[in-house]
């Protein structure tokens, strides 16, 4: 924003961020000051070192710099995730950073934000991906996970250590243990800390006994599954949450056992939904398949265009 002097998500260092969420690809090291949700501030700290010069601000808070006014709104994407309203002369921008629809239980529920210019991504921008209820997945998670009980297998899950494994944790059935990663058990401390109720799950430490892990639940970044770590598990079946499961064929090219369809992004309705409802006569399309739902878009007769990033997308959790 140049007559701020800030900018939104930067991947280049710069003397003010506003930050829309925590995962790395929006939150990158090297500034000279942060902005966030007063929720996000700690996971800043925790990912990008304590020494960091942060400030927070509340939901729908305004606040102006150099004559422009802001506020963070609700992005439903993971916890302390937000949109960004932008308001300077009357004309209201709005930037989604990553965003979805349905309210998970633990991120603070999307919030439509009225707005002449709306900035998306389009992560998930194909009619081909459509999600069930969050309920009816959880539903199969818990059906897959009783099946391994019976055959005395470990359920290892690959979930990206922010987001999607505070989700999967209260979303599980009460069948057994769960136990976390210690990447993803340091998250949850934080996360904790802020005063978010998880449920129960122990942390794997050197001390663990691998043997009375038999038909737990163990929660892990992907990373995992392709280091020493994961030979310690003896008879295990392994799976992936994420919305890529919705594409055939990525399960097996990633050699897993079971892939659930469960994203943290908003789907193609979900897309279309919001651009509809925020009002907004231009549309810019950020990372994800922005040529194609950019396309999309002007035959549906918006004013739309590309706007070209160094975001990545949820792909980032099978890396």
């Amino acid at each position: 924003m140049p007559s701020a002097d800030v900018y939104i998500d930067p991947w280049k260092p710069v003397n003010k961020a506003l930050i829309t969420h925590a995962h790395s690809d929006h939150a990158r090291y090297g500034h000279q000051s942060y902005i966030s949700t007063y929720h996000t501030l700690p996971l800043l700290k925790h990912r990008l070192g304590s020494s960091i010069n942060v400030s927070g601000y509340d939901y729908r808070e305004k606040f102006s710099i150099n004559g422009v006014q802001f506020s963070f709104h609700p992005a439903g994407h993971i916890i302390g995730s937000a949109q960004i309203r932008v308001e300077y002369k009357g004309n209201v921008w709005v930037v989604s950073g990553d965003y979805k629809r349905e309210d998970d239980g633990i991120s603070t529920a999307f919030e439509v934000v009225k707005c002449n210019a709306f900035i998306t991504e389009s992560t998930f921008g194909l009619p081909a991906f459509n999600w069930k209820p969050q309920a009816e997945v959880f539903d199969d998670i818990n059906a897959w996970w009783q099946d391994n009980i019976s055959q005395k297998k470990t359920s290892l899950v690959t979930v990206y250590s922010l987001g999607k494994a505070q989700r999967m944790l209260n979303g599980l059935a009460d069948l057994g243990p769960i136990y976390c990663h210690n990447s993803v058990a340091k998250t949850n401390d934080v996360i904790k800390y802020q005063g978010h109720s998880l449920n129960p799950y122990k942390e794997i430490t050197d001390h663990t006994d691998y043997k009375s892990l038999e038909s737990a639940m163990v929660l892990c970044p992907s990373a995992a599954l392709n280091s020493a770590w994961v030979k310690k598990f003896k008879n295990t079946s392994t799976a992936a949450v994420s919305g890529w499961m919705a594409m055939r064929g990525t399960r097996r090219r990633i050699g897993l056992d079971r892939g659930f369809v469960l994203s943290d992004h908003a789907d193609w309705p979900g897309l279309n939904q919001t651009i509809k409802e925020t009002g907004a006569e231009q549309i810019f399309v950020t990372h994800g398949y922005t040529d194609i739902f950019s396309r999309w878009l002007v035959e549906k007769g918006y004013d739309a265009a590309v706007v070209k990033t160094s975001y990545s997308d949820e792909s980032g959790e099978m890396d």
